[in-house]
Parts: C-alpha cells; structure tokens; sequence
C-alpha cells in the first residue's frame, strides 16, 4: 500500500470520527453556537500568538479579556497581499514555506500530500493574484464534512438502510484545487463519487451520467446549467434529487435553468479555499451560514458593518479550525447578504441569499463604476444564451456569448450600449460576438467578468 493510500485511509477515519460532532451541530441553539464560536475563536487566537511570528505582532497587544467578537473588531483585516508577502511567517509550523508549497503543487501529479499528511491547494480570483493555502490533517477533513454535511447525512442514513447513494460532481479535475482535493481522498467515503471535469466534452459528461444515474450532482453553476441545457434537449436523462453548487456565483437566470430541467431546487455551497465552509444549502432557502466553522463579518467598502438584509461590499472570514494557517479577519470581496429573517426549516444557523458576485468584478471607467449587475440583466433576458463572458474595454466591453439558438445580436448591442450609457459613460462601444466555446481557467473556471487590468489564473 502506497504512503498517500495509508494517508488516505487515516484522513478518512478522521472525517467519519468528526461527522456525528458536524451533524449534531446543525441541530444546536443559538445559544450554543455563540458559546462554541467564542471557545474556539479564542483557541485559534492563542495558537496564532503562540506559534505565528506575524500573528503574535500582529495580536500581541489585544485585551484578550474581551470577548471574541470585541477583539475582531479590534483588529484590522487581513488581505491575499498581506497572505502571500507574509506567508512563512502567518502559518505554525516553520517547516511549511510558500517555496516549499509551490514546489509541492507544481508536482503534485495526480495527487499527494505535503509534509506530514498536510494538503495544500491553490485559488486565483478574477483579479489573477493567486493565492495558496494549507490544512492540516485534522482541518482537511472538517472542510470536506463542514461543506457536504448535509449530503453525508443523507448518505449516512441511506448506508444504515443497506443504500449507498451516487453522487457525481462536475467541477476542476485537477488535485491542486480543493474540490478535485475532496474527491480524491473523500470520494468513497459514504457516498459513490463519480468526478467529471468541467472541461472534458459535454457530450462525454452526458454518456457517464446517463450511465452512472446519480441520485445527487453537484457541481460549478456554469457546468450544471449546460447540462440543464442538455436535460431540456432530452440528451441528458438523469433524475438527481438533490442539486448543489459551488466556486462560481449562481445566476438567476442559471438557477431557472438548472430547477426546471430536474424539478429540484439548487443548494448553493458557500465555501472559500481560504477559511472552509462558509454556508451550507438549505432545502427551504438560502445557504445557513457554518458559524460552528467560521466567523463572517459583512462589511461597506470602508470596511463598516451592515445591517443584515443589505447586501455587504466585502466580508472579512476567520476560521475556526484551521491552525496551521490562522486567517483572522481575512478580507473576501464577495457581496454577501445576510438575511433578516430566520430560516423557516427553524435552524438557529443564520442564512445568506445567494453570493452574485465580487466587487472585483465591477467595471471603472474613469468616475464611471459599473456593477456586473448591468450586464446581467441583459443577458439574462436572453434565453440562447448558456454561458458568456464580458471583458471590459477602453470604452466599453467585449462580450462573448454561447447560445442554445440564434440571437439578435444587434438588439443586445444596442440593449448594453443603451445601459451603459444610462448611468453615465460616454459614447459606450460594445462588442457581442457569438462563439462555439469559451476559454475557462486552469481551475475549470468560467470568469464571467473580467477587468482590464484582470489576467485570470484561478
């Protein structure tokens, strides 16, 4: 048996030992999880202090007779810069080095793990700052159980009825990336994991889920909403029960798509490479925030908190768990809305509608701020189109499109350019240009946005 087999199996038992902890949380108090939140805010605290050069500077004159959240907001956040400059000197164990990590990627192959049963993955977001992280054997399975749990506990039940359930997921195939990650060392466990790459041929997605028959699929939004395309052209004939998302923001216009191909809602899986699960999908609504996992904090742009119900320019993350890599107040541009009223499934978890976007994505002209929100609801009229891609311009946007059906292009032009110029910019010129295929990123990614000054890597 190989070392990354025997490694394997270890981390595995480790995430079937904390699944009863992870399922028992979903049924707790608010009560309960502030109390949890606070004791292990103050554990990651203390290890960062304790074991982190550039956290005990940082943390070392803190009040830590405060409460937890007190002493957050006594912090400033931390950025990918701040990451990435600093990154020997922020994790807690001195053997693991950025250079190390890097080199441990660069060859990571078909799959391995770093040091002592240590994983790393790397994410790039729109704006091309790529980013690595790393967990530790105990963290790693957390984030997988954190971010399926409410599959597993299905999965669970169905193995003490003598089932075992089919999941398949459609998304990066490469290891390096956190959800490839999972599927290589978790795909057994509980569940029948069936892992298809988000940029193999449609045609070969449709023959193994066909054959495969899948009670769940999950996978990138973009991905799930072709092969809704193929359900409705009757190609496609599978009937999951459960549908779940993740990586990519869930458009409406997506989410129509893929409900009414399967007649199931869609979950959408809120989680970053950098902190772990973040919301996991309810049933009845939006995605409950894992407040057992992690600390998120919706900010303005000024960084100021808003009331829930307003959607947030930022957030600032802490995790829980992670203390090999401390990330205290770690600054996410994802617009967030917290929502207002409990969750009518009558979990004490708060919730958040679905995540449209990053503030990375918005478009400067000069003065001229343009939200991705502009583009979206033009597209989104247009039912041809499954899969586009605006690229801002000098004066305008470029902007790709992939259609089921012809399109009037000329009426969507002209729709953009008179938008464009509604709020403000001068003399707007756009592109729409109808292609067979757009390119994703190394990660699989679809970037829907993409700034000028943007070089996708993620």
């Amino acid at each position: 048996m190989s070392d990354f087999e025997v490694e394997r199996r270890a981390q595995v038992a480790t995430l079937v030992g904390v699944l009863p902890e992870l399922f028992e949380a979903l049924e707790w108090s608010a009560e309960r999880i502030a109390a949890e939140r606070e004791t292990r805010l103050r554990a990651v605290i203390a290890t960062a202090i304790e074991r982190s050069p550039w956290h005990r500077q940082r943390l070392g004159g803190l009040d830590l007779d405060m409460s937890g959240e007190r002493l957050l907001a006594a912090l400033p956040p931390m950025t990918k810069n701040d990451l990435m400059t600093n990154f020997d000197a922020i994790v807690t164990d001195r053997r693991v080095t950025l250079s190390g990590i890097e080199a441990h990627l660069d060859g990571l192959g078909d799959g391995g793990f770093f040091l002592d049963g240590y994983t790393a993955v790397t994410s790039g977001g729109s704006t091309g700052q790529r980013g690595c992280f790393v967990y530790d054997r105990d963290f790693w399975p957390r984030f997988y159980g954190g971010c399926f749990r409410y599959i597993l506990r299905e999965a669970a039940a169905a193995r003490r009825e003598g089932r075992q359930l089919i999941m398949a997921s459609v998304a990066a195939g490469h290891p390096s990336h956190a959800s490839a990650g999972f599927g290589r060392v978790f795909g057994d466990a509980l569940l029948s994991t069936v892992r298809l790459g988000v940029d193999s041929p449609v045609s070969n997605q449709v023959a193994t889920l066909n054959a495969a028959q899948p009670q769940i699929l999950t996978g990138y939004p973009s991905a799930l909403h072709l092969l809704a395309e193929e359900t409705h052209a009757g190609r496609l004939r599978i009937s999951p029960r459960r549908l779940m998302i993740y990586s990519e923001p869930l458009l409406p216009e997506a989410r129509l798509s893929i409900e009414a191909a399967w007649g199931v809602r869609v979950g959408n899986l809120y989680a970053t490479s950098e902190v772990g699960a973040v919301g996991g999908p309810c049933d009845l609504g939006g995605s409950h925030l894992c407040e057992d996992m992690m600390v998120l904090e919706a900010v303005d742009a000024q960084g100021r908190p808003v009331p829930d119900g307003t959607r947030s320019a930022k957030v600032y993350l802490t995790s829980l768990s992670n203390h090999l890599l401390p990330l205290i107040r770690y600054e996410v541009t994802d617009e967030v809305t917290v929502l207002r009223e409990p969750c009518p499934c009558g979990s004490a978890y708060r919730c958040v509608a679905d995540v449209q976007g990053r503030l990375d994505d918005t478009f400067r002209y000069d003065e001229v701020i343009v939200h991705p929100y502009v583009f979206r609801d033009a597209l989104g009229r247009h039912h041809q189109v499954v899969e586009y891609q605006v690229r801002q311009t000098g004066q305008g946007a470029q902007v790709d499109v992939r259609c089921t059906a012809d399109l009037d292009v000329t009426a969507l032009m002209r729709t953009l350019t008179d938008a464009l110029r509604g709020i403000g910019l001068s003399d707007p010129r756009v592109e729409v240009r109808v292609v067979d295929a757009i390119a994703r990123t190394k990660m699989g990614k679809l970037p829907r946005f993409v700034p000028l000054a943007a070089v996708p890597v993620g």
